[in-house]
C-alpha cells in the first residue's frame, strides 16, 4: 500500500479501491491534505464519510407505527420464551433465537431514518457496476480480475448512518457519499453496501458476505443470465431466506447480452426459480420480492431500480420488515419444540387422576385395610353381644393357642370372623414398589400426551423425581393410618345399641341359670317336681343368646361396612394427597411452565400486521 504523504502523483489510493481512472478530486479521509493538482468543482463527487453528523448514527426513536408496536410485542414475547426455556432447552438450540433478539435490539437503537442495503452477488454478475451506477460516481473497482470487491464499501446518501456503518464492521477508510445531483435526493436515507462476491475462493470474502447479509435491512441479489440458476446461490442464500421476500430485489444484469426475446425468457426462467425457492413475488402489489432485469452497464433499466430503491427508502419501514422476517424465521425453527400434532392444552385429565390415585390406593392396601376395619368393627360388636359361655370360650383358647400365624387363623376360624391375612412377604414390597413407579409411568404418559419432545422428557424427568421418595412414603402413611385399623387390639367405637344388646344377653343368661338352678333344686327334692318349666327356661335362654348375636351381627353389618369404607377413604386420601404432593403437583407446574411458552410462541409466531408494499 502507498502511503498518502509518500504520492509523487494527483492519483488517490487508498490500497484497497483501484480507480480505472485518476480522480484528482479524491480526499483521504483522515484528513490529510490531497495532492496537487486538486479540482474543488469535482470534491462532491466522491469523499469519505466517517459517519458525518454528531449524533453518531443514534437518532432520537419516532413513535412506533403499528407495525412497530405489533414487532415490539412480538419481540417482548420471544425474550420471555426465551428465559422460560432455558432450563428446559439447551443453549445451542436457543441461540438463533437470542441472536435475533440482540440484532434486534442494536438495529432499533440506531437510526430509523436509514434504510441499509446490501448488493450481493457471485462473481461477474456485475454488482460493482450496478454499485457504482447507482452511485452516480465509480466507488468500487470494476473489472476482468476476480474477485474485484475484497472487502464490503458503503455509500451513504445522507449523514447519521455512522452508526449503522460501525455495526456493520465498515472502516471508516471505505464509507464513501455519491455524486450529489437530483436523482440523488430520491434516495435520500439509503445507505448502500457493495458486497464481495459470495462464490469468491477466499474464505474471508465469503465471511464478509454472510455477516453483513445478516445485519442490514434488505438485500439486491444481482444475477447475470449464465450463472442466475447457481447452485450456491439459491440453495445457500435465496432458499434460507425466502420469508425475507417483503426485503428481497432479484436484478437480473446484463441482459444487454441478450438477444431479442431472450431476456423475458430468462426473467420469466428466474421467476420460476424463485418460486420453487418459496419466494413471494411482489406481483399485482402484493407483498413479495422484487423482480427486474437490467443492465448496470448500459443504464437499462437502472433507473427503474433506482425509482423502487427510492420508494422503498422513504417507506422507512425495511429495518421492521427485516426484523420481523428474522422472527419469523425463528419461530419456524423453534416451532417442533414448542408445537405437536397433540391438543393445545395438554393437562392431566380427571379419568387419569382418579387412575392414579387407585393405583396408590392399591399400593398401599387401601382396600384391604378397609376390609379389616370392617372386620374388626363386626368382631368388637360381636365380643359385646356375643353370649359368655362363647366368649369364655373365645378367651380361653386366646389364652393357650401359640402366637403364631396359625393360631391366629384358627381363633378366626372359631369365631366365625373370617380368615387372618398373613404377614406380607418382601415380594409384596417390590409388587408395591412396582405399583407405584407403574402407576407414575402411566400419569406421566398421560400428561405428555400432545407435547413437543423436549416439554414431554421434561414432565417424565419432573413426575420420575417426584416418585423418588413416593413408595417410602406411603409406606408411613400405610403404617400410621392402616395400623389404626388392621391391629386387633385397637378396637373400633362400639355400636350405640351395644346396651340393650348386653341386656339381651344378660337376660337370657339369667334365665340359663334360673331355670337351671330350678331344675337342680326339683334334682335334689328341694323344690316341688315341675319339669317343663325350668326346661323351657333353660331352652329360651340357651336358643335366645345365640338369636340376640346373631340378631346383632345383622344389625352390624352397616355399620361395620360404613366404618371400613370410612377408612379405606381415610387411606385412599393420605395415599393421594401425598400422590398430587409429590407427582401431580410439579407435573401440572411443569404443564402450566408449557402453556405459558406456548402462549408466548403463539405471539411470536402470530406475524403480527405485516407491511404490506407498493412496489411494482
Amino acid at each position: 500500500m502507498t502511503a498518502l504523504t509518500d504520492r509523487t502523483d494527483d492519483r488517490w489510493d487508498d490500497g484497497l479501491i483501484a480507480r480505472s481512472r485518476p480522480l484528482p478530486t479524491d480526499r483521504p479521509e483522515n484528513g490529510s491534505e490531497p495532492g496537487d493538482g486538486t479540482e474543488e468543482g469535482d470534491e462532491a463527487l466522491v469523499r469519505a464519510v466517517s459517519g458525518a453528523g454528531n449524533d453518531g448514527g443514534k437518532a432520537p426513536a419516532p413513535p412506533l407505527s403499528p407495525e412497530g408496536q405489533a414487532l415490539r410485542l412480538r419481540l417482548d414475547a420471544l425474550r420471555q420464551l426465551v428465559g422460560l426455556s432455558r432450563t428446559r432447552l439447551d443453549g445451542k438450540t436457543l441461540a438463533e433465537a437470542g441472536r435475533v433478539l440482540d440484532e434486534a435490539a442494536a438495529r432499533r437503537g440506531l437510526s430509523p431514518q436509514h434504510t441499509v442495503v446490501a448488493i450481493a452477488g457471485a462473481t461477474g454478475s456485475g454488482k460493482s457496476t450496478l454499485f457504482n451506477a447507482l452511485a452516480g460516481v465509480q466507488i468500487s473497482e470494476t473489472g476482468l480480475r476476480r474477485p474485484t470487491t475484497a472487502a464490503p464499501i458503503a455509500c451513504s446518501w445522507s449523514d447519521g448512518a455512522a452508526g449503522l456503518l460501525d455495526r456493520l464492521e465498515i472502516p471508516g477508510r471505505l464509507r464513501r457519499r455519491p455524486r450529489e445531483t437530483s436523482e440523488a435526493e430520491a434516495l435520500r436515507g439509503m445507505v448502500l453496501v457493495d458486497l464481495p462476491d459470495l462464490d469468491s475462493a477466499v474464505g474471508a470474502h465469503r465471511d464478509h458476505v454472510d455477516r453483513v447479509l445478516a445485519l442490514v435491512d434488505a438485500v439486491v441479489w444481482v444475477v447475470d443470465p449464465e450463472k442466475y440458476a447457481d447452485a450456491v446461490l439459491h440453495e445457500r442464500y435465496l432458499r434460507p431466506l425466502a420469508g425475507h421476500a417483503e426485503v428481497t430485489f432479484v436484478v437480473l444484469n446484463q441482459v444487454d447480452r441478450l438477444p431479442g426475446e431472450s431476456a423475458d425468457l430468462v426473467l420469466d426462467d428466474l421467476r420460476r426459480l424463485l418460486d420453487e425457492d418459496g419466494i413471494a413475488l411482489g406481483e399485482h402489489d402484493e407483498p413479495g420480492a422484487t423482480v427486474l432485469s437490467l443492465s448496470a452497464l448500459t443504464g437499462e433499466g437502472v433507473g427503474e431500480l433506482r425509482e423502487l430503491l427510492g420508494q422503498f427508502t422513504q417507506e422507512k419501514g425495511a429495518a421492521t420488515r427485516r426484523i420481523c422476517a428474522d422472527v419469523d424465521r425463528a419461530a419456524v425453527r423453534l416451532r417442533p419444540l414448542y408445537v405437536a400434532d397433540g391438543h393445545p392444552g395438554p393437562e392431566i385429565g380427571e379419568a387419569a387422576r382418579a387412575e392414579f390415585e387407585d393405583r396408590l390406593a392399591e399400593a398401599v392396601g387401601a382396600y384391604a385395610a378397609g376390609l379389616a376395619a370392617e372386620r374388626a368393627w363386626r368382631r368388637n360388636a360381636g365380643k359385646a353381644c356375643g353370649t359368655p359361655w362363647l366368649r369364655l370360650w373365645r378367651w380361653y383358647e386366646d389364652r393357650r393357642a401359640p402366637r403364631t400365624l396359625a393360631g391366629l387363623a384358627a381363633l378366626a376360624a372359631i369365631g366365625g370372623r373370617g380368615t387372618v391375612a398373613p404377614e406380607a412377604p418382601a415380594e409384596e414390597e417390590v409388587t408395591a414398589r412396582q405399583r407405584v413407579e407403574q402407576a407414575v409411568r402411566v400419569v406421566a404418559d398421560e400428561a405428555v400426551t400432545g407435547l413437543p419432545d423436549p416439554w414431554a422428557q421434561a414432565v417424565r424427568e419432573t413426575a420420575v423425581r417426584g416418585a423418588e421418595r413416593l413408595p417410602e412414603a406411603l409406606d408411613e402413611i400405610a403404617v400410621t393410618l392402616g395400623a389404626a385399623v388392621a391391629v386387633a387390639r385397637v378396637k373400633p367405637p362400639r355400636p350405640t345399641w351395644w346396651p340393650a344388646a348386653v341386656l339381651g344377653q344378660a337376660a337370657m343368661t339369667l334365665l340359663q341359670i334360673y331355670g337351671g338352678l330350678w331344675l337342680v333344686g326339683q334334682i335334689v327334692g328341694v323344690l316341688e317336681p315341675r319339669l317343663m318349666p325350668p326346661v323351657l327356661l333353660m331352652v329360651a335362654g340357651i336358643v335366645g343368646g345365640p338369636l340376640v348375636e346373631w340378631a346383632c351381627s345383622i344389625a352390624a353389618r352397616g355399620p361395620a361396612r360404613r366404618y371400613g369404607q370410612d377408612a379405606e377413604r381415610r387411606l385412599r386420601q393420605a395415599a393421594a394427597g401425598c400422590g398430587r404432593a409429590r407427582v401431580l403437583e410439579p407435573v401440572a407446574a411443569e404443564l402450566l411452565r408449557y402453556r405459558e411458552v406456548r402462549e408466548q410462541y403463539a405471539t411470536v409466531s402470530s406475524g403480527g400486521n405485516r407491511l404490506s408494499t407498493t412496489r411494482q
